[in-house]
């Protein structure tokens, strides 16, 4: 069990969007599910809680009600290592949400997620200043990254 996890508070829909998440990521696994009781506020046996594993991150999904929402000020950073997985999950993670710009989009849920290949911070990191500025001019221009256009950017 992980000392410190994530908490992402839903209206109602915890359990569906856990499941969401767990078609998208491998390694991926409920671990509890708790049930609202008599004492409420929720209906009872309606969920409270679960506990859930993407990809082998621990998180919990409760579900509190209407008075928060999701914000991009939080986000989850997705470290991919092909295009192909940047393209499917990207894909996936869009379904019913919105695409944003650099790697961001925001999930049906309301969820912010940044899906972004491992080559676009290395390319950034380069002792070359110039080609990194001309792979961070090349990313300000994309929704999902590709990573064939950053090489591009990088070698010219």
């Amino acid at each position: 069990m992980q000392k410190i996890s994530t908490c992402l508070w839903f209206d109602g829909n915890a359990e569906e969007a856990v499941h969401f998440y767990m078609s998208i990521f491998k390694n991926s696994k409920i671990e509890s599910i708790m049930y609202y009781g008599k004492a409420g506020p929720g209906e009872e046996g309606t969920v409270l809680s679960m506990t859930f594993q993407l990809d082998g991150q621990q998180l919990m999904a409760l579900n509190g009600g209407p008075q928060y929402k999701f914000t991009p000020a939080i986000s989850f950073f997705v470290s991919c290592e092909s295009q192909q997985e940047v393209d499917e999950l990207w894909e996936k993670l869009c379904e019913g949400g919105e695409k944003g710009r650099c790697a961001w989009l925001t999930d049906k849920y309301g969820v912010s997620w940044q899906i972004v290949p491992t080559a676009l911070g290395d390319m950034l990191q380069d002792k070359d200043a110039e080609k990194a500025a001309k792979v961070m001019r090349a990313m300000l221009e994309m929704d999902k990254i590709d990573i064939e256009i950053l090489k591009q950017a990088y070698a010219g």
